[in-house]
């Protein structure tokens, strides 16, 4: 991620990530106590992003109807935010005062404002043991998003869970194959943050016969599964969550 402090440094990233070839940018931060990124002194500047032709994908946190309805007009193709189905979680993990009820109304907010939205869900990130995610997509299967993605728990040397193993392949599978029944008609993704090495693969190859649409930076044996399984395939330099649109170009 390249810093971007204030409105005018943030112009200044997009002329020139756009001048080296780019076709979009994440637009992403650290959160408020309140859960929320601060975005609205920024919103002017990222509306730059799409007056120069980049594709604008915004992380927002915690958000509010005024906040969605200002990254509408400013042209962000679409909104990423995590979606947490436990208080307990929200308080042991994440360390807010926020609930789920919350999550649910950034949710709402989002779809009023009828801006693009991809909801992620994190499996295993209570101590990586499964918690909210069931109830984290029952609430997303109510707002029909453009997307779902769905990431894995990882440990991360220096963090108070470097020592917290992900839960296993079969069980992010299960999230997966439960995601797909609530939700048939909603593009599913398993995003690029995940476990590496063995569990990868077998993530991959699992999430596959669980009904996924796209995986980022798949594995090859999961390659091999959908193809041996029939199923089309293609590639494309672009965040995942912008799978929405590959999908109506395709149809």
């Amino acid at each position: 991620m390249i810093p971007a402090e204030t409105p005018r440094r943030l112009i200044e990233v997009l002329h020139k990530i756009k001048s080296e070839g780019a076709i979009g940018c994440l637009i992403s931060g650290g959160c408020l106590r309140n859960g929320s990124v601060p975005l609205d002194g920024f919103i002017n500047a990222i509306a730059e992003a799409g007056k120069i032709g980049l594709k604008t994908v915004v992380h927002t946190g915690l958000i509010n109807l005024e906040t969605a309805e200002k990254l509408k007009d400013a042209g962000v193709n679409s909104v990423s935010i995590d979606i947490i189905g436990s208080d307990e979680t929200i308080r042991e993990i994440y360390n807010l005062k926020a609930t789920v009820r919350d999550y649910e109304d950034s949710l709402r907010a989002l779809k009023e404002a009828g801006i693009n939205f991809t909801p992620h869900v994190l499996v295993g990130l209570h101590y990586g043991e499964l918690k909210g995610e069931l109830n984290a997509l029952k609430i997303i299967s109510k707002y029909n998003p453009s997307a779902l993605i769905i990431i894995v728990f990882f440990p991360i040397k220096g963090t108070v869970m470097e020592k917290i193993k992900p839960p296993q392949p079969r069980k992010v599978a299960e999230i997966i194959a439960q995601a797909r029944f609530m939700m048939p008609n909603v593009p599913i993704v398993l995003g690029c943050a995940r476990p590496k090495g063995e569990h990868r693969v077998e993530t991959d190859v699992l999430a596959v016969k669980a009904g996924v649409n796209g995986i980022a930076f798949p594995e090859e044996q999961a390659i091999r599964t959908a193809l041996e399984l029939g199923l089309q395939i293609s590639f494309l330099p672009a965040c995942c969550s912008q799978i929405y649109e590959d999908i109506i170009r395709e149809s």
